[in-house]
């Protein structure tokens, strides 16, 4: 695997944490507004422009990715984003609650990334890659990183702990009360770390499919030339990752009443009643219907393959496709998700309200599930997982011109 420090473009330390955004593709329009009020810092002004704009622009119109770039060179311009003067590795932790998870962010091989080297779990919509596409053309930059892993190498962890025993280049606390910090990996660890990663035979995407391929799309578009060809993501030991739950809403019971869902409900799984919403192992999946939580439990037979195996997958199998009619979560207007990070609180208060018809509670997939699922070639299901916490925008830019 191929990876390259680079010239980052990064926050002052006085600015870092009012640069700081949540991705892109985790809010929409009204959210980020809301997020970015006040603060002309906030990198939202440039991964999410059309809130600079009038009310109904299209975030992928010419318009938007113009105002895109306007923020950024104003961010730029202003001081506030600086250029680092040579090529370096960077160390990023973030701590939420009692979870901590330290990568190496770097620049890394779109030639990888087509080669099958980098992993992927997840089909990409061709709109997405448009975007994402147009995004890099405009701004010459990828301004969101990518959210790698690989299978931990106990060299990279020295390396990484090394330079996270030295005083932090960013250090600070984000309104939702996730910590994150940045140390500059010493230059001298610069070829070590090179050679360390291309010893690792491949890595996963865990988040990010568009942003890594929309960035080899670009890199083939310009042969590859110059920094077209890297781009930019975080790689984590896949020790350290935590993968919560991605929990299904459907917005109507599909003609059914509710009786008549919970007896379907029956036919298929076994069926409690439950105190609550979290489901305490694999194949099993809670249910919210009319103001109670019901446990479903089954049994997947051996030989299975390992896609057929998941719980989403026997959710949507056995029961949201013929009972739901729920064809094709990717497309159905009638679903919608939500990841755990949000609780079940609002989870079952979707229902309760009467946003939605019933409610289902998911057992998180594991990393290992996500890796030998793109060992095997294989794609999981839409929305199955999410990865928390999420990487910051604004902490790390990387120029492409």
């Amino acid at each position: 695997m191929n990876v390259r420090p680079f010239s980052a473009v990064r926050p002052t330390v006085a600015a870092a944490p009012r640069v700081a955004a949540v991705p892109y593709d985790v809010v929409d329009t009204v959210e980020a507004k809301a997020l970015a009020a006040g603060n002309p810092a906030s990198f939202l002004h440039v991964s999410r422009p059309e809130i600079d704009m009038p009310d109904g622009t299209d975030c992928s119109s010419p318009e938007a990715y113009a105002q895109a770039k306007k923020a950024l060179d104003a961010l730029r311009a202003s001081g506030t984003l600086v250029q680092d003067p040579e090529p370096r590795f960077y160390a990023y932790r973030q701590v939420m609650g009692d979870h901590a998870q330290t990568g190496i962010v770097a620049t890394f091989d779109t030639q990888d990334y087509l080669a099958g080297i980098l992993k992927q779990h997840e089909k990409t919509r061709r709109d997405k890659e448009d975007d994402r596409t147009r995004h890099i053309e405009i701004l010459k930059a990828h301004t969101g990183p990518a959210f790698l892993t690989y299978k931990d190498d106990a060299a990279i962890d020295a390396i990484v702990a090394e330079a996270c025993a030295a005083d932090p280049r960013d250090d600070f606390t984000a309104p939702d009360g996730i910590r994150h910090t940045v140390w500059v990996v010493p230059a001298a660890r610069n070829a070590e770390l090179q050679e360390l990663f291309g010893r690792i035979p491949v890595a996963y995407i865990a988040d990010g499919h568009h942003r890594s391929a929309a960035a080899s799309r670009y890199a083939k578009e310009n042969g590859f030339a110059g920094e077209t060809r890297w781009f930019m993501a975080v790689a984590f030991p896949a020790s350290q990752l935590k993968i919560l739950p991605y929990n299904r809403l459907v917005a109507d019971l599909n003609g059914l009443s509710a009786e008549d869902l919970l007896r379907k409900a029956r036919e298929v799984f076994t069926v409690t009643e439950a105190a609550d919403g979290a489901p305490a192992a694999g194949r099993h999946a809670r249910m919210f219907l009319a103001g109670k939580w019901y446990d479903l439990a089954w049994e997947v037979p051996a030989g299975t393959d390992v896609v057929s195996s998941l719980d989403v997958s026997v959710l949507q199998d056995r029961f949201l496709a013929p009972v739901l009619g729920i064809g094709d979560p990717r497309t159905s207007p009638r679903i919608s998700f939500m990841g755990g990070v949000r609780g079940l609180d609002e989870l079952s208060g979707r229902v309760a309200s009467g946003r939605d018809a019933v409610a289902f509670s998911m057992f998180p997939v594991t990393v290992g599930e996500m890796m030998d699922i793109a060992d095997a070639g294989a794609i999981m299901p839409p929305k199955s997982t999410w990865f928390e916490p999420k990487l910051r925008s604004g902490l790390f830019v990387h120029v492409v011109d």
